[in-house]
């Protein structure tokens, strides 16, 4: 094709692995997305439904949960299709779509889960002004930013992607239309925008790591100083769930997007880019549930509800069966 004309449509060619190991992949990918709506809306839902979980560490939670929903389906459905059907093509406009959601949805989780440290440093640094600190207006402001401020960083060099001339090939080494396979086949100067994405990538996922890194110093220089063994306990179980999932958001990321892509494979990049997209999701609302006393204790609930509720039904059900046969005998 000529220097000046672009494809309309991108192979995605996935992982290129024999077909009985694609089956095999489809279905662990099935089950795990499956288990990660599962568990992001059971945690959206008892965060709503619950007052005693009204609070700003749930509020934030909560939007969390919602990410984590939209992040997972802006791959694994594409990836599901390609899978098991075969079939990886991707129109121009659908995979201009993935790569920005992608990365708008990641930068709003990292905005977020700084949040989430800075609602920690409070509660623990600074309890007596906690409520006053973070109350509700604050919290939504704060959620607000995390969101406009991902649109924002991700809008200009997803519309200057857009504008490039795509004739090296239309094939991408990728499960999804990742930023770096997707440069190499343009055949427009992609230095200026690689620079951008390098920068914003940095700034990011730095910039969250050091205000995380610092707000934890101080924490844990806090629960140090607490006199009793059961206080310094609780204290650290609060931020132990928060800190795990940053830590594993921010070693993928780190790898994917600030080392240098000269120094890892394309091909490298595909193992990397499952957990962030979607092992990550599935696991956060098991993190939260296993270390967090007062979730379990309400999951706990209501899933006893749950049982008792379906019981009833079935008791139900089973009388005017017996009735109805009882009748007909008559």
């Amino acid at each position: 094709m000529g220097n000046n004309t672009s494809y309309e449509e991108f192979i995605l060619l996935g992982f290129l692995i024999g077909r009985k190991a694609e089956i095999f992949l489809a279905t662990i990918l099935i089950v795990v997305y499956l288990s990660t709506i599962f568990g992001n809306l059971t945690i959206l839902f008892i965060t709503i439904t619950n007052s005693c979980l009204h609070m700003p560490m749930y509020f934030f939670l909560g939007n969390l949960s919602v990410l984590d929903l939209v992040f997972s389906t802006v791959t694994v459905p594409s990836l599901l299709q390609n899978l098991l059907s075969g079939i990886k093509t991707i129109s121009f406009a659908s995979c201009m779509a993935q790569s920005y959601f992608y990365f708008f949805l990641g930068t709003v989780e990292y905005f977020l889960l700084t949040c989430m440290s800075y609602d920690r440093y409070v509660a623990i640094c600074n309890p007596l002004h906690y409520s006053i600190i973070m109350n509700g207006y604050f919290c939504v402001q704060m959620v607000l930013a995390c969101w406009l401020g991902g649109f924002a960083f991700v809008l200009y060099p997803t519309i200057m992607v857009t504008r490039f001339s795509y004739c090296h090939s239309n094939v991408i080494d990728h499960f999804f239309c990742d930023s770096e396979p997707l440069l190499k086949l343009s055949c427009t100067d992609t230095s200026l925008i690689q620079i951008i994405l390098f920068v914003l990538s940095s700034v990011v996922i730095l910039c969250s790591l050091n205000l995380t890194l610092v707000s934890y110093i101080y924490i844990v220089s806090t629960i140090l100083v607490i006199p009793t063994d059961s206080g310094r306990k609780k204290a650290f179980n609060t931020c132990v769930s928060h800190l795990t999932l940053f830590l594993m958001a921010s070693s993928v990321s780190i790898l994917l997007y600030v080392i240098p892509a000269k120094q890892s494979s394309l091909g490298a990049r595909k193992i990397p880019a499952l957990l962030s997209s979607i092992v990550n999701p599935f696991l956060s609302p098991f993190v939260y549930t296993l270390r967090n006393n007062l979730v379990k204790r309400i999951l706990q609930k209501f899933f006893d509800q749950g049982q008792m509720l379906m019981v009833q039904k079935v008791q139900k059900f089973l009388i005017i069966v017996i009735s109805f046969v009882g009748k007909a005998r008559i």
